[in-house]
């Protein structure tokens, strides 16, 4: 991801209303070349409302959304060339197979002859279904057909691909399957928009983090970010034998220490980014003769935000 890209989605101050339900309100978020950007929500937060004025799907009562530069709404035939869309329901023709499925929505945007055939093969690879190119869909398991789904949104090479909960009702591998596809496209410098009613997704894919509810971003970041917004630091549990009190003592005295309580056989510290600084605060407590018996790292964790800001659980 290059930070000083200009950003490949850009949504400003989109609303929609439906009557008295205001379903998306003033919601701004912008999304780079090579990044992936998980946006999240209980259900009714106004995930889709937002995610189908963004495709294109949908006006927007007020406000914009550009992509790669071009504005997007229903009629906009460039902004949505940029665009891949992988809904939430599986889109397929089951008596086709899936180089047949490939073929056919790629004619949709555009593609044909050498370009289309390369491509189709190009997809296959990618979501893991080269050896079962020919069979028909009818014939896939639920796994193999979210895949396919996410390849027919990727045909004619997208610069912004939008995951609509692309891992629902999946088997473990082909879930691996496509987390895995979704960070090489991003290694690639492809934009992401996901959405996922797993935590450990986002955990794992997302680069920064849009919290929606009741339509509007309630907080944005990074995960680490949007653990300090809220005041959560890390807690290091370290076990010690021996001079305790002036090892606490030499702990509290770091930058990185916010906090230090003192135990028997072990102290209890509250740090700022305990990963990055282990090093200083181990070698601050030895050198004042304490033995460190053993080393706990607790990070706060991204359901803990999302149930502090919205007080639902992701799946709710």
């Amino acid at each position: 991801m290059d930070p000083s890209a200009p950003p490949l989605l850009n949504c400003s101050r989109i609303r929609k209303t439906y009557g008295d339900l205001v379903a998306v309100d003033d919601v701004s978020f912008h999304i780079s070349p090579g990044e992936t950007y998980g946006l999240l929500g209980p259900n009714g937060a106004g995930k889709t409302t937002a995610i189908s004025m963004i495709a294109g799907i949908l006006d927007a009562d007020s406000g914009k959304v550009w992509v790669a530069g071009e504005p997007m709404h229903p009629r906009a035939t460039k902004a949505k060339t940029a665009v891949g869309y992988v809904p939430q329901d599986i889109a397929l023709y089951p008596d086709l197979t899936a180089c047949e499925n490939l073929m056919f929505f790629g004619r949709l945007v555009g593609l044909a002859g050498s370009t289309l055939k390369k491509r189709t093969k190009e997809v296959l690879r990618l979501t893991g279904l080269s050896d079962r190119a020919d069979d028909r869909t009818s014939t896939f398991s639920g796994g193999m057909k979210r895949r396919l789904n996410i390849g027919i949104g990727l045909i004619h090479q997208p610069r912004l691909l939008i995951l609509d909960e692309p891992t629902v009702g999946v088997d473990p591998q082909s879930r691996n399957a496509i987390l895995e596809s979704v960070d090489t496209m991003a290694d690639e410098g492809m934009a992401v928009l996901y959405t996922t009613h797993y935590m450990e997704e986002a955990e794992r894919l997302c680069d920064r983090i849009g919290i929606i509810d009741d339509g509007k971003i309630v907080a944005e970041g990074t995960q680490r970010e949007l653990i300090e917004k809220l005041g959560g630091h890390d807690k290091l549990h370290i076990g010690i034998t021996g001079y305790g009190l002036p090892a606490a003592n030499a702990a509290a005295m770091l930058d990185c220490v916010i906090r230090v309580s003192l135990g028997d056989t072990a102290m209890e510290l509250i740090v700022r980014d305990a990963r990055s600084s282990l090093a200083e605060i181990v070698n601050t407590i030895v050198e004042t003769g304490a033995e460190i018996t053993g080393i706990e790292i607790e990070e706060p964790n991204l359901e803990a935000v999302f149930l502090h800001l919205t007080g639902k659980a992701l799946r709710d």
